[in-house]
């Protein structure tokens, strides 16, 4: 362990020997972040995804230089089919430690196979739209999405918990129990698969002892000891006589059942088969009609899809292309790693930063991580670029170029809104290039947003200069 104001290597004094520097709480955190890093590294070696996460990320907040607990919740996420959290993670994890860094084989595995990217990025366009059909109750559509889903990327765990409480929803408890036992082979532990599983148990046995409540079958023979041996005689059944007169009566009794099934049993059981023949045919023209209209639909259904799929291709090409989901999340990468490698070069942050497609982060489809490095860079970097762009404003101001100056202040207040020296020389720029309007308008709004002070007194002073 080195110290964090010097780099020395720390004893087990509570002070660092070469600088003198109070480590004694810096220990205890250090120490308590291997901890939960070696909970973390043992959930994920059982597979309990989810309390590995929780345990990593409680890692990552105390010590956000631990690469190895980095590297390792990226695994977690792509095992659970979460792809842009896990590239987030080796990206910082890249930026924070350049040499050296196994996550560089990571990303290269991802970034340099084309077809897994486009894949990845076809099963997230699916679930999404998985997601959509299940708000609007179109759930057989809905569960046919996320089996492509899954015969793309079997291991994305959300898919496989959003078809298991379709099944649910249907009654379908085999097929519901299926899902989430590899739900369980990928997270032994999740939460939400817990829950469903348990819903599932439980509508399993309460219609078990549905059935189980049975009447029993009243026993239809007498049973008597006779000696040693048990006698089985049947109930209302009478031994038949012996001797020559019951053989007489039998035959007759044939010879009579004989005449009366040829005179009126044989014609109409003839006739009751004729009419069951008769209706089993009707049966099948109509179950024949009926599965000429169901196909008719289902080659309806075929080209609607073919359209639908015509339609997310070529959505699937706007994401992969230069001003796709992608690219997007590409610049913003780039911009992370400008920031992290060369703070100083203003310039390149600034124009990493402005590629970024800032509408896509109103999008639903857009992570709470990557909305959050964004916004962090801009937190950070903005005043350094406002700061360096109303420098160069300024300069173009002096030199009578007033065009660029209007530009390169306007992007200075964009970066920081607090800059009001920025808004003052912008309305000075719009004077002084005949802009009339425009000028009259930064000014009130220098004096609306910073009153009472000396930009805004100056502000006042050059409405009332226009206006005369």
């Amino acid at each position: 362990m080195n110290c964090y104001n010097c780099g020395a290597l720390l004893t087990e004094n509570d002070f660092c020997t070469s600088c003198g520097a109070d480590v004694r709480h810096y220990k205890k955190i250090i120490g308590l972040s291997n901890m939960y890093y070696n909970d973390g590294l043992e959930k994920a070696s059982v597979r309990d995804l989810s309390g590995a996460i929780r345990s990593l990320t409680e890692c990552l907040k105390l010590n956000k230089f631990n690469i190895d607990a980095r590297n390792l919740l990226g695994l977690v996420y792509f095992e659970m089919g979460e792809t842009v959290n896990a590239l987030s993670e080796w990206v910082l994890s890249k930026n924070l430690k350049a040499e050296k860094n196994i996550a560089d084989d990571y990303i290269e595995a991802v970034q340099n196979n084309p077809s897994q990217l486009e894949n990845l990025n076809q099963a997230i366009k699916k679930y999404n739209q998985a997601l959509v059909y299940c708000q609007q109750g179109s759930l057989d559509l809905a569960v046919i999405q996320l089996k492509k889903v899954l015969s793309i990327n079997p291991r994305f765990l959300r898919a496989h918990q959003l078809l298991a409480l379709l099944y649910i929803q249907a009654e379908d408890w085999e097929k519901a129990k299926r899902e989430l036992n590899r739900c369980s082979r990928i997270d032994v532990r999740n939460t939400t698969t817990l829950r469903y599983m348990k819903e599932v148990s439980e509508a399993v046995v309460e219609d078990d002892n549905k059935g189980a409540h049975r009447g029993r079958k009243s026993e239809d023979v007498i049973k008597y000891q006779s000696g040693n041996e048990t006698i089985i005689q049947p109930v209302n059944v009478q031994e038949p006589k012996k001797g020559l007169s019951f053989l007489v009566y039998m035959l007759i009794g044939a010879a009579v059942g004989l005449a009366v099934a040829l005179t009126l049993i044989m014609p109409a059981r003839i006739q009751s088969l004729r009419t069951q023949l008769n209706e089993e045919s009707r049966a099948v023209g109509e179950q024949l009609d009926k599965r000429n209209a169901e196909l008719a639909e289902l080659q309806a259904q075929v080209t609607q899809l073919e359209t639908q799929n015509t339609e997310l291709t070529n959505e699937l090409d706007g994401y992969a292309g230069t001003d796709g989901t992608l690219q997007t999340v590409e610049n913003l990468l780039n911009a992370a790693y400008i920031y992290l490698d060369t703070p100083d070069d203003i310039e390149s942050l600034a124009e990493a930063l402005e590629a970024v497609d800032s509408e896509s982060m109103e999008s639903d489809n857009v992570s709470e991580a990557y909305r959050n490095l964004y916004d962090k860079l801009l937190e950070l970097a903005g005043p350094q670029i406002s700061q360096t762009c109303q420098e160069n404003g300024n300069t173009a101001y002096r030199n009578g170029d007033y065009d660029t100056a209007i530009t390169e202040l306007e992007r200075a207040f964009n970066y920081d809104e607090t800059n009001s020296d920025a808004l003052l020389l912008l309305g000075d720029a719009y004077r002084r290039n005949g802009d009339s309007r425009n000028a009259t308008q930064i000014y009130n709004q220098v004096i609306d947003l910073f009153p009472n002070t000396d930009n805004a007194r100056r502000a006042e002073s050059a409405l009332s200069e226009l206006e005369g």
